[in-house]
This record gives structure tokens, C-alpha cells and sequence, in this order.
């Protein structure tokens, strides 16, 4: 095992002084220019450009940015019916099936399957605003905390 390798890797991309960095500066990158199409109850559609920022090493779509907006974009489904915002994601997991590139438009569709007292369950799929073609899925789970009764 090359751990000097492995160790330059990991460290190459931490140059920057990241506590130098504005408040929930990495939300605000990944966010940046995305358009709300639709709001409705249990549903929110939205679309962004793959810009460059966004992209990975093979010049795709990163994994990273589309898991931040499952996270981000399928949380405000819960709003929308007529849940709170604030929780805590208890699981995310994502299907990758296509590659998207830079300057490509594409969809999100958030949906949330269901809003109990405790859990949320929600859904966001990722298509190619041009073909339709789903490049991801994603399903997020959430633990809402109850409401104190103090």
C-alpha cells in the first residue's frame, strides 16, 4: 500500500483555510443558480446549469454536489407539506445511471412520500432537462425532532 500516495490525495484539495470560509459556504456553492420551477404540496421541482464548479475530475457531474442536493432540495418538500424544516438526515443513498456534463441543464424533482410526527420520507430525481433521460435518484430520510412540551 502507497500510504504517502493516499496522504497526498486526501491533502492536495485541503489548501485553502477552510475556517476562513463564510458560514455554510459549501451549501452555497453547490445552491448557487438554482431556479425553483415548480412548488406544490408534497413537491417542489427545481433546475440548475452544470457549471464547472460542479464538476469532478472526469469533467462529469460530482456525486458530492448531487448527494448536497438531494439533502438540500428534497428537505424542502417537507415544508410543503406542511411539515418542519428542521431535522436531521438519518440516511441518504443515490443511484447513479447517467453522466451529466458541463452546461447541461438539469431537473430536479423532489417529492416527499411521507411526513409522520418522527420521520420524513422523501425523494429527488435528477434528469437531463433536453432528453428526460434520469442521470440519479435519490432517497433521504429525515428524523424530525418532536415538538418540546415545555
Amino acid at each position: 500500500m502507497e500510504v504517502e500516495k493516499v496522504k497526498r490525495y486526501l491533502e492536495s484539495s485541503a489548501t485553502i483555510d477552510g475556517d476562513k470560509l463564510p458560514l455554510r459556504f459549501f451549501e452555497r456553492l453547490i445552491m448557487h443558480g438554482l431556479r425553483v420551477e415548480l412548488i406544490e404540496t408534497n413537491h417542489v421541482v427545481c433546475s440548475f446549469k452544470v457549471t464547472p464548479r460542479l464538476l469532478n475530475e472526469g469533467n462529469y457531474l460530482h456525486s458530492g454536489a448531487v448527494a448536497t442536493f438531494v439533502d438540500l432540495v428534497s428537505s424542502a418538500a417537507i415544508y410543503t407539506a406542511g411539515g418542519t424544516f428542521v431535522g436531521t438526515s438519518v440516511e441518504i443513498n443515490i443511484s447513479f445511471m447517467d453522466a451529466a456534463h458541463a452546461d447541461e441543464d438539469i431537473e430536479i424533482e423532489a417529492k416527499a412520500l411521507h411526513v409522520g410526527k418522527a420521520v420524513a420520507v422523501l425523494s429527488a430525481e435528477f434528469r437531463k432537462k433536453s432528453t428526460g433521460k434520469i442521470i440519479a435518484q435519490g432517497r433521504h430520510t429525515m428524523y424530525l425532532p418532536l415538538p418540546s412540551k415545555i
